[in-house]
């Protein structure tokens, strides 16, 4: 895996006119690793998985699964895939649904983020007053009343 520095110096040699041969002995790795960033192949930064991901087999579960109930709760969802073998962690799994997006978007929770409030003007460092509502007959002991 090159860093983003080493491609970018990579792709600047290139437009010079070096030859993949030389870029790769200035670099320090094989003509392979150059040609294959140079081409797109590869991306800086990104590490090739030399196992394959555990959540993959389950991700179509989970994409049914949040689908017929946008609000399962992701722990729920992973004590499902434990009973059917799934091996990875719990943050592993919630990082898999985030990156692949499998919840869906609920219209009804998106819009209820967007709850009016209001601004309560006062100077800095005086109290705030709040009108809570008031209850007909509270209890003796509250001392209230």
């Amino acid at each position: 895996m090159l860093a983003w520095e080493l491609v970018v110096e990579a792709q600047a040699l290139r437009s010079q006119g070096w030859s993949i041969s030389a870029i790769a002995r200035h670099l320090g790795v094989s003509r392979v690793t150059v040609r294959g960033y140079l081409s797109g192949q590869r991306t800086p930064g990104v590490r090739a998985r030399s196992v394959p991901d555990p959540f993959e087999e389950f991700a179509e579960y989970c994409r049914l699964r949040l689908a017929a109930d946008p609000h399962l709760w992701a722990t729920t969802l992973f004590d499902e895939l434990v009973a059917l073998g799934y091996a990875g962690s719990y943050p592993t799994f919630t990082r898999a649904l985030r990156t692949r997006e499998l919840r869906p978007v609920c219209l009804a929770c998106k819009q209820a983020r967007a709850v009016d409030r209001a601004i309560i003007e006062h100077p800095p460092g005086e109290e705030t007053q709040w009108d809570w509502v008031e209850l007909p007959d509270p209890p003796v002991s509250w001392g209230v009343g």
